[in-house]
């Protein structure tokens, strides 16, 4: 099964309250920062609604 590599590349100052509640429901909170999640549509959707913030790679589990 495939995993996501989610990495904070920009700071969520000046962002929505939705924007900054899905970087921290991702599990970043400072820049460079990064997790392994699973590539589940919850997951997907918190990152398709923080794009410009986050870089994604898919990694092999």
């Amino acid at each position: 099964m495939k995993k996501l590599k989610v990495t904070l590349t920009r700071s969520t100052i000046g962002q929505t309250e939705s924007q900054q509640a899905s970087v921290r429901g991702l599990g970043l909170r400072k820049i460079r920062s990064s997790r392994t999640l699973e590539n589940t549509p919850a997951v997907r959707g918190m990152v398709k609604k923080v794009l410009h913030l986050v870089s994604v790679e898919e990694v092999e589990a």
